[in-house]
């Protein structure tokens, strides 16, 4: 008999009473909020356009903020990307065309193909994973990484 999980508690209790029990709990360093800018490795991408980095051992996630009608550099790596378009709007710039995407379409960048994105009129917060994990951006820098 499958018995039903009881009703989670209120966001953020995990996280609170967590580091009241035990703040130095190795679980604590694992759950992390898209609102925090607190969390994270900063990382200018170009202007207008920054990032906070979440390495894990197989994949990296990275929430990128791209101001209106910021634009960035066409660019390209070895690692497999996906990206979700959270809020915004944009036009994705992928193996040599331009596809525009609003809030909740995904897409898949194999590795080494060029690729950029540009904000909307009010902007875009995408939600990027990277497998394997892209090595230059385990530390706070600048850039995107190799230019196409």
């Amino acid at each position: 008999m499958i018995l039903p999980l009881p009703a989670p508690p209120r966001r953020g209790w995990y996280r609170t009473q967590l580091q009241e029990v035990n703040a130095v709990s190795e679980i604590a360093d694992q759950f992390f909020n898209l609102k925090d800018p607190a969390q994270g490795i900063g990382r200018e991408l170009a202007p207008g356009i920054t990032t906070r980095i979440f390495p894990g051992e197989q994949a990296m996630l990275s929430v990128v903020r791209l101001e209106p009608h910021a634009e960035g550099k066409m660019h390209h790596h070895p690692e497999e990307q996906w990206g979700v378009l959270l809020e915004g709007s944009a036009v994705r710039v992928q193996g040599g065309e331009q596809v525009a995407v609003e809030t909740g379409d995904f897409w898949r960048t194999p590795g080494n193909v060029p690729h950029t994105i540009k904000a909307g009129p009010s902007g875009a917060v995408v939600l990027d994973i990277f497998s394997p994990p892209r090595e230059e951006y385990r530390k706070p820098g600048t850039g995107f990484g190799t230019e196409a």
